[in-house]
């Protein structure tokens, strides 16, 4: 799919529609509408699509702050398309994530789910995020039931794959974790104090 460049496209929004009302008003109707309609149609994209495009690019290659301030350029997110409405919020919960900032992660995440992400990968992908921020913070019933949803969809890229494998461990093993913090603190292969000598 074609991007352009997001001050590209501002630009010629600009001379779309201020140089095509200035030819329309020195020239007549026929010179300048096409430019009219040039800027109406950038503006229109700009608005209902945004800037998640070039965003998810910046993300796959790590630039979790650049993607972030591409976000940002985004006029108005509740006027996005659903499905770029959910990339919006899928694309800042996962740079939040990234930066460490777990609360604003969930928060952008959970407003994902609410839109509806379309494709069975990435609502695979969002529920696994979803699971594993319930599971750190030991809510697992709440991590269960996103994993049961994840678990639910039809996964083809083999990375979402391996995240799902490691997750599946992680919730099996949480019973032997707490198990084990349940002994007392025994740690295996401690050193046992020695009786006193009499």
């Amino acid at each position: 799919m074609l991007t352009i460049n997001i001050y590209l496209k501002f630009a010629l929004i600009a001379v779309g529609l201020i140089g095509g009302i200035a030819l329309w008003a020195t020239m007549g109707v026929w010179y300048g509408i096409w430019f009219v309609i040039l800027g109406l149609v950038m503006l229109a994209t700009y608005i209902f699509l945004g800037t998640v495009q070039s965003a998810a690019e910046m993300l796959q290659q790590s630039d979790f702050e650049g993607a972030n301030e591409r976000l940002n350029l985004t006029l108005k997110p509740e006027w996005l398309y659903a499905t770029n409405r959910a990339y919006f919020c899928m694309i800042k919960g996962s740079t939040a994530l990234a930066q460490k900032n777990v609360e604003e992660g969930e928060k952008w995440l959970k407003k994902a789910e609410e839109v509806e992400v379309p494709t069975d990968n990435e609502r695979a992908m969002l529920q696994l995020q979803l699971a594993n921020i319930a599971a750190s913070k030991g809510r697992w019933k709440q991590a269960e039931r996103h994993y049961r949803v994840a678990k639910g969809c039809k996964i083809t890229e083999p990375n979402i794959k391996e995240q799902f494998n490691m997750f599946e461990k992680q919730f099996k093993n949480r019973g032997a974790a707490k198990q084990s913090g349940q002994m007392g603190g025994f740690r295996p292969g401690g050193k046992r104090r020695r009786p006193k000598m009499r």
